[in-house]
């Protein structure tokens, strides 16, 4: 006996979307979504790389919830993602900060990454812009963006910072958010 767990394979579903921000790769366990790659599929299957016995499956109903989910949102008919997640790619500090967000800031809304670390009662470790930089991380890293809305955190001036698929990508889902104006294009 080796002392490691045996993890019992699971199925996960692969799919491409294509959308008006480009391809999106989705990944999608019993469980949830599991990872958006921003860059597509290949970044999906990245961030989801190091998650012990994924196996590749079919998974017909919540890959049609999800594809329905992510074409309503883009013809502006849903503010709110309700396919279940998969949190297994989050933990610690990030997946609270990802929590909060998820849970507090709704379509069409923005936050600092100051506002959001105050809302985790993280606003004193490592003194505001610490705080505020722990917070860019966990975004960063964020294994699900757009469910987990990480275009919506916005610097303390209001100004557009950091995000995987770009500033133009932030740019536009906020705009079709309806959070900054179209002109911006």
């Amino acid at each position: 006996m080796t002392g490691e767990p045996r993890v019992e394979p699971e199925t996960c579903a692969a799919v491409e979307l294509t959308t008006p921000i480009g391809p999106l790769g989705v990944l999608v366990t019993p469980r949830g979504v599991l990872a958006v790659g921003l860059a597509g599929l290949a970044a999906a299957e990245e961030a989801a790389a190091g998650l012990p016995g994924l196996t590749e499956g079919p998974l017909p109903g919540p890959v049609e919830r999800v594809r329905g989910e992510f074409d309503a949102y883009f013809a502006g008919r849903l503010r709110r993602f309700t396919v279940p997640i998969d949190w297994r790619l989050s933990s610690g500090y990030a997946r609270e900060v990802r929590e909060a967000l998820y849970a507090g800031v709704g379509y069409g809304e923005t936050i600092s990454y100051g506002a959001l670390a105050r809302r985790v009662g993280d606003a004193d470790v490592e003194g505001e812009f610490g705080a505020a930089r722990a917070v860019g991380r966990a975004m960063a890293t964020n294994p699900v963006p757009v469910i987990v809305p990480c275009h919506r955190v916005l610097a303390a001036d209001g100004s557009l910072h950091g995000f995987g698929g770009g500033l133009e990508m932030k740019r536009r889902l906020l705009a079709l958010e309806g959070a900054v104006p179209d002109v911006l294009f």
